[in-house]
Formats: C-alpha cells, sequence, structure tokens
C-alpha cells in the first residue's frame, strides 16, 4: 500500500512541477555542477551521509543562489531522489502499519504547515534558522562520529498509546523544521531508538516520512516561487546517485567522509548566522 502511495506521489509531483513551471524558462538556468551536486549528495544520502547539509554547505561555498532560496531548492530539489530510495528500501522492513502510517501522516502535516511559514519568511529569519539548523546537523555528525548516540538494541515493531501519540507529534514537528532545512533522517532514528523500537523500523519511517512530505512541501515553494534551478539538476542527478549506491556500491567506508562533511557544515552555518548577525545591527 505505502509503495503504491509512493509511486502514485512521485507521478503526481513530476506532473504538478511541470504544470506549476511551464512557460517559465527556468531549466535554461541549470548548470552542469547541479546535476554533479545532485548526485554525490543522493548518493551519499543513501549511503548514510544525508543530504540536506552538504548540499547546503555546497550552495552557501558557491554562493549559488539567495539564502532565502535554500530551503525551497533543498526541498524541490531532493524530493524525487527520496522518493526514489524510499520505493527501493521500504519494502524491505518490518513494521506496525498504524504506527508507520500516523508518524507519516504526522511528518506530512507538519510538512505543508511548515512550508507555508518558510516561503514568506523574510531572508534574516531563514538564515538565522538554518544557521541553527545546520549546527545541530553538525551536532548530529559529532555524536554519530564519536558512537554517543543511543546504542540501539530494541526490538519493537511498533509503538502504542502515549508512546505512539508522543512519537507522533515529534515527528509532525520534525516535518515542518524539514521544510527549513532540517534533515530529518537523524532525529527521527533517535527518536525511534529512545522509544524501545528497532533502528531498522526507523526506515520506513523515515523514508516514508520524507518521500511524501517533500512533494507536498516542494509544491508550496514552486507555486511561491522561493527556489532556485538548482533544484532540477538535484533532482535528475539525484536519482542516478542513489540507484548507484543502492545497487552497485551498496557499501563503502564513509567515517572520514562525516568528519569532512562536519567541518563544510560546521563553516556553512557561520556563513548564515554571520550575515543575519549583521543585519540585526
Amino acid at each position: 500500500m505505502l509503495l503504491a502511495t509512493l509511486a502514485a506521489v512521485a507521478v503526481w509531483y513530476v506532473w504538478r512541477w511541470w504544470f506549476l513551471e511551464r512557460g517559465r524558462g527556468r531549466w535554461r538556468e541549470v548548470r552542469p555542477a547541479d546535476f554533479a551536486i545532485g548526485f554525490g549528495t543522493n548518493f551519499f544520502d543513501t549511503l548514510g551521509i544525508g543530504c540536506f547539509a552538504p548540499t547546503t554547505a555546497i550552495f552557501k561555498l558557491q554562493r549559488r543562489m539567495p539564502d532565502e532560496q535554500i530551503p525551497g531548492t533543498l526541498n524541490v530539489g531532493h524530493a524525487l531522489p527520496t522518493l526514489t530510495e524510499a520505493l527501493i528500501f521500504v519494502a524491505i522492513v518490518t513494521l506496525d502499519l498504524t504506527t508507520l502510517v500516523a508518524m507519516v501522516i504526522a511528518a506530512v502535516l507538519g510538512a505543508w504547515l511548515g512550508a507555508g511559514v518558510v516561503a514568506r519568511a523574510p531572508r534574516r529569519v531563514i538564515q538565522l534558522g538554518m544557521g541553527v539548523a545546520l549546527l545541530a546537523a553538525a551536532a548530529l555528525l559529532l555524536a554519530k562520529n564519536l558512537a554517543w548516540l543511543p546504542a540501539g538494541d530494541g526490538a519493537a515493531v511498533g509503538l502504542q498509546g502515549g508512546w505512539l501519540v508522543f512519537a507522533v507529534c515529534v515527528n509532525c514537528l520534525l516535518g515542518a523544521l524539514m521544510m527549513l532545512g532540517v534533515g530529518l533522517y537523524a532525529p527521527c532514528l533517535i527518536l525511534v531508538t529512545l522509544l524501545g523500537m528497532s533502528p531498522l523500523a526507523a526506515f520506513p519511517i523515515m523514508m516514508g516520512s520524507c518521500a511524501l512530505l517533500m512533494p507536498v512541501g516542494g509544491v508550496r515553494f514552486v507555486r511561491a516561487g522561493r527556489y532556485n534551478a538548482a533544484a532540477i539538476g538535484l533532482a535528475l542527478g539525484g536519482i542516478p546517485g542513489v540507484l548507484c549506491a543502492a545497487f552497485i556500491v551498496r557499501s563503502l567506508s564513509i567515517s572520514w567522509l562525516r568528519w569532512l562533511v562536519l567541518v563544510v557544515v560546521v563553516y556553512a552555518a557561520l556563513l548564515m548566522l554571520l550575515p543575519a548577525r549583521g543585519r540585526a545591527r
């Protein structure tokens, strides 16, 4: 049922993106580097690095677009590669249907509400929000690199009662934060692990949530015109990156890359926060 929903959402998203953009000629602004960024970030996203923070860092270093366009570009461009990831990986993990559906719907609702706020937010608010988000991502990367995160030895495949309500509320918040550029994978994995579930059970929740919330939020950014043409390169380059990582490479020693990403993400956070601090003065 979830796979059929994901496939239908992918078709709807492509049609809706094309319908809203027809006649604008935005594809002419795409650069070859955008395809390479899409391939690389989604390749390593499939292997567990994440794509939002590295992509933000690259765009800041390139000065590719105004800061207020970055959240929309991330959600619009990475939506189709994330749907591809979900279609590949969701089918192999067993999970309680009520827990999965409730948490995915909550994330989508949070994304729909969050996208409406972010699409209208001024540049300084976006800079402050993304700067803090990048620092939070860096903290999670550091915790992961130093093995400070929960070991994850739970075996549950579902939640009930108050714990399910709590998890649904948190996932709704994470869906809203996704629209600001805060990756959902790591916080969701920590949440599921702390609630006693198997870490493996987090994968359908993480990928199903992102695969459905990113198109919903992405369409709002497209309608508002609050994104950059680089999103087209992220989408078209990202899908082959996912397929290559999933079916050809499958596993790779990337511990050194996590430290490199950590340094770059902290640097990008400073690039976001310093201009916002200057405007406040």
